[in-house]
């Protein structure tokens, strides 16, 4: 039975493991904005943000305990905005569940541990970044009752 988890400095490996297939899924889809293999952080920035207050980092575990998926948050508020209210939003930095478990309710599993936190710790809403060349996670996330914010748009030159 898997569950989840507060991310621990034991995890780091293999959280840096599924920060190599995120980035290469974004590769693939835009390898003219993504390097790869790489990693969104390294090592010693991991266990920096396990400190951070301003950070909270789930991880599902099977039953040994390893890492099956991980789900990176970011606490956001703009106090005193001219324009803004002072809402406080959990920002989905990162999510990824390892290839070898998808489709087994790892991802549902991390993001109901997200909403239940952000309920608990009064946050007004959850918001995340997905890119249009991961269809699979747009359609993931619509499924969890995500709807559009904003739409970010560009043109190559």
């Amino acid at each position: 039975m898997n569950s989840v988890r507060l991310a621990q400095e034991k995890d780091i490996p293999r959280i840096l493991e599924l920060l190599v297939q995120v980035d290469m899924v974004h590769h693939k889809g835009r390898p003219d904005i993504f390097k790869g293999p790489a990693t969104k952080y390294n090592a010693a920035q991991l266990k920096e943000l396990l400190a951070d207050d301003n950070y909270v980092i789930f991880v599902c575990v099977d039953e040994s305990d390893k890492v099956i998926g991980h789900a990176f948050c970011i606490h956001k508020q703009v106090l005193s905005d001219n324009v803004l209210t002072d809402i406080k939003t959990l920002y989905i930095d990162d999510i990824c569940v390892d290839e070898a478990s998808r489709g087994k309710h790892v991802g549902k599993s991390l993001y109901d541990a997200v909403l239940s936190y952000a309920r608990e710790k009064n946050y007004y809403n959850i918001t995340l970044n997905v890119w249009s060349c991961n269809p699979g996670a747009m359609k993931f996330y619509e499924r969890m009752g995500l709807v559009p914010q904003k739409v970010c748009m560009e043109k190559i030159l």
